[in-house]
């Protein structure tokens, strides 16, 4: 279940909860009893392993028409 982060106006402390999506938008009280809060900007870690072992380089630049400057 995503967790969304919160902060209080009123005391200015930060707070999660834990809901599903659809529920994103919802008031959420501060755990201290404020109403006035904020859903604040979340990032997003994305973690993983490749199965290939070690990473593949990116693809080399250049190339092609637009280039490798076979365009005139």
């Amino acid at each position: 279940m995503p967790r969304y982060d919160y902060r209080c106006r009123a005391c200015g402390s930060t707070f999660e909860v834990s809901r599903p999506m659809i529920n994103s938008s919802d008031p959420a009280p501060c755990p201290d009893g404020h109403d006035d809060t904020v859903k604040l900007l979340s990032t997003v870690a994305v973690t993983g392993s490749s199965r290939g072992g070690a990473p593949q380089p990116p693809p080399a630049a250049g190339g092609g028409c637009c280039g490798g400057g076979c365009c005139s």
